[in-house]
């Protein structure tokens, strides 16, 4: 736990005395919205919260969303690998990365917190959203692996006759605005996976994509929601969830 410290003069020897402080634990919205989010009305609303957890109006939040169908360009994307453009809306987005998909059945987790507070390293913060999505995975006795030179988890598939095959079950691309982090991971849960087919997930074709529910896993959202809040404070540290009042709200 971090602490400041405070000293008092002694009133007869000129010696400091060091009183240690624990800090309190930062506050944190959870918020998981129902229904489908629109991808434009979401980003507005990203946009909106990192200005006022910057001028402190608003504590970080940890956003939980679901799509429809639709496909967004991150910063890196090669308009080649865009291979279905008709198919679903395409959005540009400013995260990093390349294509990917958002639909039902996939969990989007939108991560806005304060790197100046917490550590100004976005690799490490992008390391730390790495290993939330394993210990949420683990929780369901999934072994979520990171792999150099490809960013997101995968899935090593031992159970066909190919023991090569890696498949990607997550997905993480972040923007940092003045040290507040957005956007953030997608973890598929019960997706079409089909819908993939119309891009190259992330640049990357020598892979294929997987889902829990693909692994044979009965999983549906609310039991990864509650993995990836238990595993939370193991990553990020000592939290003070703040419950959101108003879970309907489509802006942040």
């Amino acid at each position: 736990m971090k602490e400041i410290a405070i000293f008092r003069v002694g009133a007869i020897f000129p010696v400091m005395e060091e009183l240690a402080i624990p800090q309190q634990p930062p506050p944190v919205e959870w918020r998981v919205e129902p229904g489908l989010t629109d991808y434009a009305a979401a980003v507005a609303a990203m946009e909106r919260r990192v200005a006022a957890i910057r001028e402190g109006r608003l504590p970080e939040l940890v956003w939980l969303v679901e799509h429809p169908p639709l496909y967004t360009a991150g910063t890196s994307a090669d308009p080649a690998d865009l291979l279905q453009p008709d198919r679903f809306p395409v959005y540009r987005s400013g995260r990093g990365g390349e294509f990917t998909y958002h639909g039902p059945g996939q969990r989007v987790v939108y991560v806005m917190l304060d790197l100046k507070r917490r550590g100004p390293d976005v690799r490490r913060f992008v390391q730390n959203l790495e290993e939330w999505i394993i210990r949420a995975l683990a929780a369901f006795a999934v072994e979520g692996e990171r792999r150099e030179g490809r960013v997101g988890i995968w899935v090593a598939r031992r159970d066909g006759l190919d023991a090569a095959r890696e498949d990607k079950i997550a997905a993480i691309g972040v923007r940092v605005r003045h040290w507040v982090t957005y956007h953030g991971l997608a973890i598929n849960v019960a997706p079409e996976l089909e819908h993939f087919s119309g891009i190259v997930p992330c640049g990357i074709s020598a892979h294929g994509v997987t889902s829990l529910v693909d692994l044979g896993l009965p999983v549906g959202l609310p039991d990864l929601d509650a993995a990836l809040r238990a595993g939370f404070p193991g990553v990020f540290g000592a939290t003070a969830w703040v419950e959101s009042e108003a879970a309907e709200r489509r802006s942040a």
